[in-house]
């Protein structure tokens, strides 16, 4: 035991050590990944190693290609950085190894998950009786709440894909925009929903789904329909509107999945939560704790307001699971998983340390620290600024697709800041999102200033 106390000890020296490093060290590393494979990589050991040797040459060596996105100067992929209080909660959950699958299994952790669920719930707006999942992200956020769409709809049209499967069910079609997230494409073909079955309406200048071209689309389909819209679009972080789309789909029997992969979180903000409004009428939602809530990788969150079509899509029943007792709730009938992580302890852990002011203050500071650079960004030479700033997500250009992507790979390059390059409206752009609570304005004004050292090199 007193190995495992210093082995845990030195590794929380070496965890300071990196959040130490933070400030300065190159948000991009520069190392090489073949001399990191060189320095860990040859044959598998014929012996047994220390572990505290392993982990100080996995500290070093690793280090070396680790992308400082804990840090307050990483904008790509709409990344948070992990609260302290859920640094914390994460090491215990390893230590603690519960399978939060089965009460049997981790009786706190299903505990806990249902109280995170309720505090979800309730920072949403969601009715009570909601049911929801912890996942390992969006994407199969997206797959569960999808799944119950499926269940749901057939069902009501007389087929019971638990029984029938898909081979000669009714054909579902599915209504998106043109702008919707890729994860909602894959999320349906693994439910065995193709291409084909999607009706794309277009989209406006910003990206948010046109109502007059839903309407149209669902007045076309007859049978068993899922319309999927969006909170946040990726690039502009606009929203598509909720009220309208709500009104049109209440008139037919069709779904209302919502992609709030990071949007959704405004719900939050007592002076942006109008962005949502009309968002709890939907049937689900798809959100991520790993974006804007700031706990670690990997935790997304789902929500259904139709529960029996929910657990139907999802349960599983073995004789072995009998005689264990009765809890709150088995997690295995609410998510894809089995064998999973607690996550919901870093949830809580998040939840708990913020509270309901803190977690407001989070998204409000994001959203202000994005106006900040939009402000600052479109002061430079020949930058064009390509959305309106609603939250996190600011899009802009400099002159032709070559400056832009040069302009942008310099900054990556200089180590100062990260963010992503983009497509938007046939053109190079560069997209920056701020979602991390180690933000501040110094770090808003350093990568400002290392696009204006960019563009004298270019």
């Amino acid at each position: 035991m007193s190995d495992e106390r210093e082995l845990l000890r030195r590794t929380a020296e070496l965890a300071g050590d990196f959040l130490d490093s933070l400030d300065e060290r190159p948000v991009f590393p520069r190392d090489s990944t073949a001399d990191i494979a060189e320095a860990l990589g040859g044959p598998l050991p014929e012996v047994p190693s220390d572990p505290l040797e392993v982990v100080e040459l996995m500290a070093r060596e690793i280090d070396r290609g680790v992308v400082a996105t804990a840090g307050g100067r990483y904008f790509g992929y709409v990344t948070g950085s992990a609260l302290p209080a859920t640094i914390g909660a994460d090491w215990l959950t390893t230590v603690w190894d519960q399978c939060a699958g089965l009460g049997a299994l981790g009786p706190s952790a299903m505990v806990v998950e249902e109280i995170a669920g309720d505090w979800l719930k309730d920072i949403f707006g969601l009715p009570g009786e909601t049911s929801f999942a912890i996942t390992t992200g969006c994407q199969m956020a997206h797959v569960t709440a999808l799944a119950a769409a499926r269940q749901h709809v057939l069902f009501e049209r007389g087929w019971d894909v638990r029984e029938g499967g898909l081979a000669g069910s009714p054909p579902i079609t599915v209504v998106v925009g043109a702008l919707r997230h890729v994860t909602v494409d894959r999320a349906l073909r693994l439910l065995g929903i193709g291409s084909s079955q999607l009706v794309v309406v277009p989209a406006d200048s910003q990206g948010r789904m046109e109502a007059a071209g839903l309407r149209a689309a669902l007045a076309e389909i007859d049978g068993p329909a899922i319309v999927c819209a969006q909170a946040g679009e990726v690039n502009t972080g606009s929203y598509d509107p909720f009220p309208e789309i709500v009104e049109i789909v209440r008139a037919t029997d069709a779904w209302l999945h919502v992609d709030g992969a990071f949007g959704l979180w405004v719900a939050a903000s007592p002076t942006r939560r109008q962005l949502v409004d009309g968002v709890t009428l939907a049937d689900s939602w798809a959100t991520d704790g790993h974006k804007w809530l700031n706990v670690p990788y990997d935790c997304g969150l789902m929500f259904c307001t139709h529960p029996a079509a929910h657990n139907a899509s999802m349960t599983m029943k073995a004789a072995y699971f009998e005689g264990q007792g009765k809890w709150i709730r088995d997690a295995v009938d609410w998510t894809p998983e089995s064998s999973r992580r607690g996550r919901a302890f870093t949830v809580y852990a998040a939840l708990r340390s913020l509270g309901r002011e803190g977690l407001a203050d989070l998204v409000d500071r994001c959203c202000e620290l994005a106006d900040r650079f939009a402000g600052e960004i479109e002061r430079l030479p020949g930058c064009e600024l390509l959305n309106d700033v609603v939250i996190n997500q600011v899009l802009f250009r400099f002159g032709d697709d070559e400056t832009t992507l040069g302009v942008l790979d310099e900054v990556q390059r200089s180590g100062e800041a990260w963010m992503g390059g983009t497509t938007w409206d046939g053109r190079a752009a560069i997209r920056v999102a701020v979602s991390s609570w180690r933000t501040t304005e110094a770090d808003i004004d350093r990568t400002v200033a290392a696009f204006e050292g960019a563009l004298v090199t270019v």
